[in-house]
């Protein structure tokens, strides 16, 4: 198994600022106070899940596992992955020989996930990290996938944090990043906006009490870079090829790369 502890996040500066939300913070905040948005709706993260897409967000995890092609023996690096939805699918799919690393910078949700698959059964190929995905304490060229789900737009440093995948990837191995992003349709788009900045912090407060962490959610995925965007940092981190596939009009994208 690789070494699961973290590296130290390199000093910044006080005076430089990045988006919580629509909120200007030190640099240095920004991960606790994301922190403090999953230590909260942790408890009720599948659930709001689950009620947020309607269930579809299981569908979207489907088609991840499909397109990443993973199998028997393979080294699977599950990044933010939270309550182990893509984990234990890939814990099969690897097989005994097999490895996958439930990385989550969260200890709430990673203890959540662990329990998960314990439940499952899926204990003999799995190992847990509590990192950072800016720092990942993993040698060189280790693992043939990655995932991201739904992780991506909380990083501070979202350069940083590809090239640190790159380099953990095998040459020919594959990355997915699953996120929300913007969609096509202008009417979609402004009915996706209503939902997202009235309906979703309604249910956010009457499900898990909790209505601010579900707006600062919403305004997250308004400040993450659009699909195109996003597969030019993926192409300067280093990969050799990336495409992106839009699902539900665009909600939310998959980008696919693979490092040459």
């Amino acid at each position: 198994m690789p070494e699961t502890q973290n590296k130290p996040a390199s000093d910044s500066s006080s005076e430089e600022n990045t988006h919580f939300g629509y909120q200007q913070v030190p640099v240095a905040e920004k991960s606790a106070r994301v922190a403090d948005v999953f230590h909260s709706v942790a408890n009720s993260y599948d659930v709001m899940n689950d009620l947020m897409s309607l269930g579809i967000h299981r569908l979207w995890k489907r088609y991840t596992i499909e397109m990443s092609a993973v199998r028997p023996g393979q080294r699977v690096l599950d990044l933010a992955g939270g309550t182990g939805d893509l984990a234990a699918k890939f814990s099969r799919l690897v097989g005994n020989n097999g490895e996958v690393v439930l990385a989550d910078i969260n200890e709430s949700m990673l203890a959540l996930g662990r329990d998960r698959l314990t439940d499952l059964g899926c204990t003999g190929n799995t190992a847990y990290a509590i990192t950072d995905a800016q720092y990942l304490p993993f040698a060189d060229d280790y693992f043939d996938c990655i995932t991201i789900g739904f992780g991506l737009r909380n990083v501070t440093d979202k350069d940083l944090a590809l090239r640190a995948m790159f380099r953990v990837l095998k040459p020919g191995g594959k990355l997915l990043v699953l996120e929300f992003s913007k969609p096509s349709n202008p009417l979609l788009s402004s009915a996706y906006d209503l939902y997202s900045f009235k309906l979703l912090p309604a249910i956010g407060k009457l499900v898990a009490n909790d209505g601010e962490s579900y707006r600062y959610l919403a305004e997250s995925i308004r400040m993450h870079p659009d699909q195109q965007t996003l597969k030019n940092m993926i192409t300067d981190a280093g990969f050799a090829t990336c495409e992106y596939h839009n699902i539900t009009g665009g909600i939310v994208a998959l980008h696919c790369a693979t490092k040459g």
